[in-house]
């Protein structure tokens, strides 16, 4: 059986277009189903989102110009439902906090279970306007789905969670990554950056398929 296709995939959990992504991301699954395997990373995008706003956002009406702009952007996709007290009511302070508890999740349990947390707590953000940056906030979306506190704060205390962060905030400092999402296929061999959609990710991914590295030419 040959190797599935690896994807690592970049994001910042507080994104919009990672929010709207999410569906991509399950039809790829669903549709290359064992030939893929899609690697979630982290990137620092909302690391600090006071100096965000001030830095990019001042002239725009700050967070309340943020928040229009991210309600606008999702409109036209009806899988991305937006709750509009986001960034105007609900202002979390960070992404950190919560790439930090699903690296835990990964070393407590495994990163599947990771993969379905990040997911419930975008849901938690983008359609209950939850602060997941609050660590309380985020305890308790992981006590509702039985998962041990005790257990990801231990890793959370010992440092090993951090380290795994620091890894992918450095990967992707290294790798020149512009923004959340970003597609890094097959160790580099295609890298697609923003906003990109379901037919262009499956093309690329199926052309790689199709062409595995063993079967390329260069000079």
């Amino acid at each position: 059986m040959n190797k599935p296709l690896v994807i690592d995939y970049y994001t910042d959990i507080l994104c919009i277009w990672a929010w709207i992504a999410q569906r991509r991301i399950d039809e790829l699954n669903n549709k290359f189903s064992d030939q893929i395997k899609i690697q979630h990373r982290y990137l620092d995008i909302f690391g600090n989102t006071a100096e965000k706003m001030q830095r990019q956002w001042s002239q725009k009406n700050g967070f309340n110009g943020f928040s229009q702009h991210v309600i606008e952007s999702a409109t036209p996709y009806e899988n991305a439902p937006i709750n509009a007290d986001i960034w105007s009511k609900t202002r979390p302070s960070t992404s950190a906090n919560t790439h930090l508890i699903l690296k835990a999740l990964s070393l407590c349990y495994d990163d599947e279970t990771s993969i379905q947390m990040a997911l419930v707590f975008r849901q938690a953000f983008f359609i209950q306007a939850i602060d997941i940056s609050n660590i309380s906030q985020l305890y308790g979306i992981i006590q509702q789905h039985g998962l041990d506190k005790n257990q990801i704060k231990e890793q959370i205390t010992n440092g090993k969670a951090m380290a795994e962060l620091m890894l992918d905030y450095q990967n992707a400092k290294q790798l020149g990554l512009k923004g959340s999402p970003t597609y890094i296929i097959d160790n580099g061999r295609q890298t697609l950056y923003g906003n990109v959609g379901y037919r262009v990710l499956h093309a690329n991914i199926e052309e790689l398929l199709k062409n595995p590295t063993n079967d390329l030419s260069w000079c």
